[in-house]
């Protein structure tokens, strides 16, 4: 009898042990879960990032052209794209994509409604440059997948030392800060300037 009952207390012990290894190796050494990361976005999300960011293209042309008219319509419109972007798509994400990106975009159009205001085509080109410094890690934070985009440079936008980013979405360099009618240079300086990034799809 005490035979059966140390074979049967052994016979616990050891299922015991392989029992509670089987677990640790399941919940320890068993796959990770990974944070989702955004980097696989809808249709609508993709569209509705490039349009706004054509409209940013078009604000960048008035600049180049120094047509402040042209420059505020181009702006009223790029403002109402900002709300059209699909940034509650993020909410899929766990590292704080959405946080961060929101808080850009509150940045670019708090600039954007600064430039509405201003009426001097400096001050205007100023909250331009804002925008951009905006939409610049907005896109490396919502893992950008449209086409290749270029962060440009001028040395002397708003005189010597003075130095302003763009983006653009052709590898020419087309100032908008000095562009084609600038009162000291003309269009002389049109093409000043330098590729600093390039802001490519993951």
């Amino acid at each position: 009898m005490k035979k059966t009952v140390l074979i049967f207390v052994i016979l616990l012990v050891v299922f015991g042990i392989y029992w509670f290894k089987f677990r640790t190796v399941e919940t320890h050494d068993g796959p990770k879960t990974e944070p989702l990361r955004a980097s696989k976005h809808s249709n609508n999300f993709n569209n509705s990032l490039d349009t706004m960011l054509n409209a940013y293209f078009d604000l960048k042309a008035a600049f180049v052209e120094a047509d402040t008219a042209m420059a505020k319509v181009a702006a009223k419109k790029f403002l109402l794209l900002t709300d059209s972007l699909k940034l509650n798509e993020l909410a899929k994400d766990t590292t704080g994509i959405l946080e961060s990106a929101a808080m850009q975009l509150g940045d670019i159009k708090a600039n954007a409604e600064s430039l509405l205001k201003q009426g001097d085509i400096t001050e205007m080109r100023q909250d331009f440059r804002m925008v951009g410094e905006s939409i610049y890690p907005l896109l490396k934070t919502i893992h950008y997948e449209g086409k290749t985009l270029y962060w440009q440079n001028c040395p002397m936008a708003f005189g010597d030392g003075k130095e302003a980013n763009w983006i653009s979405n052709t590898e020419e360099i087309i100032n908008p800060y000095l562009g084609k009618k600038n009162p000291e240079f003309k269009a002389t300086m049109l093409h000043c300037g330098e590729v600093k990034d390039s802001i490519k799809a993951l």
